[in-house]
């Protein structure tokens, strides 16, 4: 009966389209009254509790981070980076998408931002060299996917906080599975522009590509400066934000100079926005988690999940699915501050490596960012790159099926997670 509350409240308030948040709260009253445990200041002290958190700091200057890099012209040069090292490959512009997705996860750690940059700088190109729109859309998209796999990530740092995980391990654990869904999206891209005629643009002399890698020596040092404070422990993830912060915005005032004295209201508005909507999503959600560990809903998931609990694959592999149908209609953020509370004692109780499951656990909410029919990248891409929904979303099928495939072969052989992250230092 608990379960059927919990579910009918939260999809039945969604359904009215109540923004998740207040969903979230809803769900949580329904859930005390139900408990006979309704009391508005535990209501309130809850969601206080739920954003008073030194950790989730990290959150609000990863984002202001972001929006400098952006505005900055540090995303730029990265896309330039890529230009020059791969561009004059056959399907050239596919390959500097992705290479760039993968330099830019390195530096904002959100799939939205990330998506946007590479729609606006690169879509127009790849659709004047004569490739077809709505696959660029669908690849750009896809690879936007990166953004919350390789660090910095902000889905790291909320499923750490949520789950009590380390946020350090998170990220170190994150990089190589990142790279991993990379190549897959390079060799995706490989099949689909094989028989294209499409002449690329010429090879960039060894001058040119030294030019562009010079004028983005800045921005490639932050993901450096990130990674080895980490591993050796100069500062926390928390800290890194605020370095990240300080940097780009370092960069983009006094190297660059292409950030204006004029443009930081704006660019603080922006990142404040969203991070006013993850904060209040955050402190929502540990209302029904407290109520989600008083019903004692994990221990009725774990009795559900009871025939996979001997076999550790088949428990992942459930799980995963799970999660995959839940990223069809949710977003990331509420997706990780819902299903944690309750997969986590179950992972305990099947003595998976928490950090091991986090990085699938957060692959598979971001290939949910470009899942039909909410994905949010999708509508991110769609609305930059001025396409139909319909378009972008036939575009992505291919490379989100190699998404999921990675997945699942991250299921099958763990290692292919945790020795990349010994070798880190995860």
């Amino acid at each position: 009966m608990t379960v059927a509350i919990f579910l009918g409240a939260l999809l039945g308030t969604m359904a009215l389209g109540i923004p998740i948040a207040f969903a979230l709260l809803a769900t949580g009253v329904a859930l005390m009254w139900h408990l006979d445990l309704f009391d508005a200041q535990i209501l309130a002290q809850n969601v206080v509790n739920g954003a008073d958190s030194f950790p989730l700091l990290a959150v609000p200057f990863f984002m202001l981070a972001g929006e400098i890099m952006n505005v900055g012209g540090l995303s730029k040069r990265i896309i330039d980076v890529a230009l020059a090292l791969v561009g004059h490959i056959r399907g050239g512009l596919g390959y500097v998408a992705i290479l760039a997705a993968i330099l830019l996860s390195a530096l904002s750690g959100s799939a939205v931002a990330d998506a946007a940059a590479l729609t606006a700088l690169l879509l127009p190109m790849m659709v004047a060299a004569g490739h077809d729109k709505a696959r660029c859309g669908g690849l750009i998209a896809a690879s936007g996917v990166i953004g919350p796999v390789i660090p910095p990530s902000i889905a790291f740092v909320i499923f750490g906080v949520a789950a009590n995980v380390s946020i350090s391990k998170l990220f170190l654990a994150g990089i190589f599975p990142g790279i991993l869904i990379g190549a897959s999206l390079w060799l995706t891209w490989m099949f689909l522009v094989r028989k294209e005629k499409i002449v690329p643009p010429p090879r960039k002399s060894a001058r040119e590509i030294w030019t562009a890698l010079r004028q983005a020596t800045w921005a490639l040092m932050l993901p450096v400066i990130i990674l080895v404070g980490l591993r050796f422990g100069v500062f926390t993830p928390t800290e890194a934000a605020v370095v990240a912060a300080v940097y780009a915005f370092f960069v983009a005032t006094v190297v660059y100079r292409e950030l204006k004295v004029g443009q930081l209201y704006a660019v603080f508005v922006s990142a404040a926005k969203t991070t006013a909507v993850i904060m209040f999503l955050v402190a929502a959600a540990l209302v029904s988690a407290w109520l989600i560990t008083v019903a004692d809903l994990p221990g009725k998931v774990i009795g559900l999940l009871e025939p996979f609990m001997g076999n550790k694959t088949m428990l992942l592999i459930a799980i995963m699915v799970l999660c995959m149908i839940v990223g069809t209609a949710m977003d990331m953020t509420p997706t990780i501050l819902i299903l944690t509370p309750v997969l986590m004692p179950v992972i305990k109780q099947a003595s998976i490596d928490p950090v091991y499951f986090g990085v699938l656990f957060i692959i598979n909410n971001s290939i949910g960012l470009v899942t039909p029919p909410v994905g949010t990248v999708l509508n991110v891409v769609a609305g930059v790159g001025r396409m139909k929904m319909d378009d972008v979303t036939r575009g992505v099928l291919p490379f989100m099926a190699a998404e999921f495939a990675i997945l699942f072969l991250m299921v099958l052989f763990p290692q292919l997670v945790t020795v990349p992250a010994k070798w880190f230092g995860g």
